[in-house]
């Protein structure tokens, strides 16, 4: 007791002494390690060389303001360029390292202005508006470093993107004087417009030794595969010219030619296929009888009558896209813009970027001695393709030809992916529009093999003006213990929801979204409000199923989230006399649909409905305002390879109150349009996609003679 009195009574005069030490000590050794910091800051930031203080500024862009630089008669010259680069030959890999961005860092020289002894510049237009906003793009982007010694690749301020204004040999000179040249490793030069009269070669004349080359212009004998990139030339009509998007689709001409220099035997042949198909081929040329200039490069005749370039391109469904002196072509940006499917009759051409774009999905390449035939060939494209081709047209001239920077970025993006080839971008982020964002959707075909079930199901209630019902469906909803939100989609757009005061009152989340029109495809379209993986499509009359049925179906799911689990079974049968297939609805011992009327499905296929679903078909079920049910059963079995599950008794709905006005399924023409959706749709499809199964899943004590207590979901209807 004695030795606790003691210590207490020491404890409190010494607390305060060792608190003002700490103090000092934890003051001073602050002050040490934030000036630390800002010291490391300091060297990180600051300027590490002398070349990488000459950065590629606004100030530095000005040929008037570069520093001159003479090139002597003795300067040496590069080599004329080694055919056989390859990455692995000619690239040191090395200099670009690992980096946890997986990305190459590039260095643009500093703007020199090079003349030669007597003063004459190398070039007769200095730095190109196209070229500066190259450089300026590249420089603005993530590849950009200001460090020469980070830097994997370079890029010479030199503008060789047009032969025609170069001197050759100064050129190359100026190349080899550049201080990190060696040889032209690890340099990228672009160039459009190559060659010159009388040859035209197709690739850069000059001298560049091993430097990579994006160039616009390659032939099959010139291209040095997976080392040069082969570009768009670019169409200066894509900065001056705002062509709004068109909706694919035929269009007043079937095939168009526009270009104006192209070979006489060319246009001798073009003419003879004017004559034979008439007003399916708009032949067009410069019109003779205007002054030329600017005004004048955007005109095009047939026959007196003027048309507006490239205006006239969005008129046609092909475009005609030949060789000239060169095999790269402005006109097929133009095309491409115009959303017109280009016809590209130049052999041995490699179209721009064809090492990553699948140009079968955009164009038609024709062999020019097949010119002749070039309507015929057309001509047997379905329809379906045509538009497909269209869209993707104008996609890849949105993302790769649109701008100067969009081909720059879109050329260091392909090199970069060979040099992080395990971090390269899919075939799929290449050639796939991102109609919607894709990221936040994940297939079912590859979630985890059950889904957690926390996150629950959103329930879609589609609804027009039946509003007692729709109430009592969503009363029952609400008592399902996995229900996370419920969205109401109101299809009338003549009336007005009720008020929120007269809504149900429930436990999650309820919003209500107005459509613009009175489309059944609304139920499916991929709504912003819905956060969880599964959905319930539910129909504003479907008061018959317990909490326990949609609880179950649900729990289904979960085990099979890449099917379409629902309630009523539906079958499809070949009718043998009438030599096509039949919409069944009575009770079989085969399903082969489910009815979307109530059904549990993962939200992915709200987009693929809305954005991939082939032919017509959509457009087909809003005019008919039937069968969007038998469209999703065909799209998920044509994706998954398998057929829906069918979950509980219920082989019907039944809807009491409803009448023959209300309800569409009562209609008497209802079973020979669902017969004739089903037919429709395996023509679209191009197979039978649907899956015939003679199962369907029930809880495990369903039928067992067991207290109710006991099972799981006692409450399961009947019928």
């Amino acid at each position: 007791m004695y030795a606790s009195g003691k210590y207490s009574s020491r404890g409190p005069a010494l607390i305060p002494r060792m608190k003002t030490k700490h103090r000092i000590y934890y003051i001073t050794l602050f002050s040490v390690v934030l000036l630390g910091l800002i010291a490391t800051g300091m060297f990180q930031f600051w300027p590490h060389s002398i070349e990488s203080a000459a950065d590629w500024t606004l100030d530095k862009r000005s040929v008037h303001d570069a520093p001159l630089v003479h090139l002597p008669v003795s300067s040496p010259i590069p080599e004329r360029g080694d055919l056989s680069c390859r990455m692995h030959t000619c690239f040191d890999v090395y200099r670009c390292g690992y980096n946890p961005k997986n990305r190459i860092k590039v260095y643009i020289y500093p703007l020199q202005k090079f003349v030669d002894e007597l003063g004459v510049p190398i070039s007769s237009t200095g730095l190109s508006r196209e070229y500066n906003d190259l450089l300026s793009a590249i420089s603005d982007s993530d590849f950009y470093t200001d460090d020469v010694t980070r830097a994997c690749l370079f890029i010479p301020s030199i503008d060789v993107l047009n032969q025609n204004s170069l001197r050759i040999r100064e050129t190359a000179q100026a190349l080899a004087m550049l201080p990190r040249w060696d040889k032209g490793m690890n340099h990228l030069l672009f160039n459009m417009l190559p060659g010159g009269p009388p040859d035209y070669n197709t690739a850069l004349d000059v001298p560049r030794d091993r430097a990579l080359l994006a160039g616009g212009g390659f032939s099959t004998w010139t291209y040095r595969q997976g080392y040069d990139v082969s570009i768009p030339v670019y169409s200066p009509l894509s900065a001056d010219v705002e062509l709004p998007e068109r909706q694919p689709g035929p269009r007043r001409f079937f095939i168009l030619s526009s270009q104006t220099a192209i070979h006489r035997e060319y246009r001798a042949e073009l003419e003879r296929l004017k004559e034979e198909n008439g007003e399916a081929l708009l032949l067009l040329d410069k019109c003779s009888n205007l002054s030329q200039g600017a005004a004048s490069a955007r005109k095009r005749c047939y026959k007196g009558q003027v048309y507006d370039y490239p205006q006239i391109l969005q008129e046609s469904s092909f475009c005609v896209v030949l060789r000239g002196a060169r095999l790269g072509q402005a006109a097929l940006s133009d095309v491409l813009q115009a959303g017109c499917v280009p016809v590209v009759l130049a052999d041995s051409y490699i179209l721009p970027f064809s090492e990553v774009l699948d140009w079968k999905r955009a164009s038609v390449v024709i062999p020019e001695e097949k010119l002749s035939e070039m309507y015929t060939i057309l001509k047997s494209i379905p329809h379906r393709q045509v538009e497909e081709m269209q869209r993707q047209a104008r996609w890849f001239w949105e993302a790769y030809f649109s701008s100067m920077k969009a081909i720059g970025l879109t050329t260091l993006q392909i090199i970069n992916d060979r040099i992080y080839p395990y971090a390269a971008r899919t075939y799929e982020l290449w050639n796939n529009p991102p109609v919607v964002k894709w990221s936040s959707v994940n297939s079912p075909l590859f979630l985890p093999l059950i889904p957690p079930r926390a996150p629950g199901f959103t329930a879609v209630v589609l609804t027009y003006d039946r509003v007692e019902s729709l109430f009592r469906v969503i009363t029952e909803i609400s008592k399902v213990p996995s229900l996370a939100k419920l969205l109401v989609v109101w299809n009338n757009q003549n009336k007005s929801p009720p008020e929120e005061s007269l809504w149900p009152k429930i436990g999650v989340p309820l919003k209500v979204v107005r459509t613009k029109e009175n489309k059944l495809s609304n139920r499916f379209f991929p709504y912003d409000e819905i956060e969880t993986e599964a959905v319930l499509a539910i129909d504003d009359d479907i008061i018959m199923l317990t909490s326990d049925e949609l609880q179950f179906g649900y729990e289904v799911w979960r085990e099979f989230p890449d099917r379409l689990v629902g309630y009523p079974g539906r079958l499809h049968l070949w009718d043998h006399e009438m030599g096509k297939w039949k919409y069944e609805s009575e009770w079989t011992n085969e399903v082969s649909m489910v009815l979307t009327g109530a059904a549990f499905y993962h939200k992915y296929f709200n987009y693929l409905y809305t954005y991939k679903m082939p032919g017509d078909i959509k457009n087909w079920v809003d005019a008919h305002m039937n069968c969007e049910d038998i469209a999703m059963n065909f799209l998920v079995a044509n994706i998954t390879g398998k057929a829906p599950i069918k979950v509980t008794p219920r082989k019907k709905f039944k809807c009491p109150e409803c009448t023959a006005i209300d309800g569409l399924s009562l209609d008497q023409t209802h079973m020979v349009e669902r017969s004739e959706c089903i037919n429709k749709f395996a023509s679209v499809f191009g197979t039978m996609p649907l899956k015939v199964v003679e199962h369907r899943a029930d809880p495990v004590l369903y039928k067992d003679d067991f207290p109710e207590k006991l099972k799981s979901f006692p409450n399961i209807g009947s019928l």
